[in-house]
Parts: C-alpha cells; structure tokens; sequence
C-alpha cells in the first residue's frame, strides 16, 4: 500500500516540531498554562509523541493510528492556544489576531489528519 506524498508532509511537520520540543524546550514552557502539573515532562511527552506519530504516519499498517494520535494530542494541547490568547506574557509578543487564527487552524490540522484514518 503506497501512502500518499501530503501524508509524509504531515509526517515530516510533526517529526520536526517534535524534535523541537527538545531543542528548544523554553519555547513550549513558555506556553504550557500554569494549572497544568509538571511542565517540563509535559513538553517532554508532547514531543517524543509528535515524533512517535510521525513515525507512524509513514508506516502503512499503522498510519491510520498514526492520524488518530495527531488529533488525540491536537485535542489536548489545546488548551495552551487559549492560554496564548488570554495570557500577555505567553503571548510571547505575537498580535491577538494571530493567535485567534491559530485556534481555527487547529481544527484544519484536524481535519486534515482525519483524511488519513
């Protein structure tokens, strides 16, 4: 079964926003809301998962698991585009109006993993 190019995409965007995660980890700190216990293993797991996915995403047998973790984990970070928006200093400088559009792309990137399930 041959997967489709725009799926290895996905794939490569995940992999390399998960090895992100521990480049760069005071990026993702920054934006984690603080009623959330354990920030730093949160970022930890949040990234090895992005990178596990993409993996997944490029095996055949597996992809459709592989797009149904992105949407699970695109679910469950969302609440850090709503701290993002509300919080000036997570805001990290970026105009209201970015971040608002954020949270409708959230439900794009949804939609576009679905394709794949």
């Amino acid at each position: 079964m041959n997967l489709p190019w725009h799926l290895y995409v996905m794939a490569f965007i995940y992999f390399i926003a998960g090895l992100n995660h521990f480049r760069n980890p005071r990026l993702y700190l920054k934006i984690i809301p603080p009623y959330f216990p354990n920030p730093k293993l949160l970022n930890q797991i949040s990234g090895l998962a992005e990178i596990i996915l993409a993996i997944a995403l490029c095996i055949p047998t597996v992809s459709n698991y592989g797009a149904w973790g992105i949407i699970a984990l695109l679910v469950a970070i969302f609440p850090t585009h709503l701290y993002m928006y509300f919080d000036e200093k997570a805001r990290m400088g970026l105009p209201k109006w970015v971040l608002l559009l954020r949270m409708p792309l959230q439900l794009l990137l949804i939609f576009w993993a679905y394709q794949y399930t």
